[in-house]
């Protein structure tokens, strides 16, 4: 079976055993430009995916430079 990530509204299923860090990395998303959560609480890159659970992602927005 597998584990889900979701952004917005799409849905990637990967395999579970692995590290939510090297799951990103297989769907080249940047793991630095994503908050991972589980159950909405936080969790990190290296938290192990377990078999049919769902990570949401949420997109980390960042402003332009600060004026002189």
């Amino acid at each position: 079976m597998t584990a889900t990530l979701t952004l917005r509204d799409k849905q990637y299923e990967v395999r579970h055993g692995m590290t939510v860090r090297d799951a990103l990395l297989r769907l080249d998303i940047p793991p630095e430009t994503v908050l991972l959560t589980r159950q909405g609480q936080l969790i990190t890159d290296d938290v192990i995916l377990e078999e049919g659970e769902v990570i949401r992602l949420i997109a980390v927005i960042s402003g332009g430079a600060a004026s002189p």
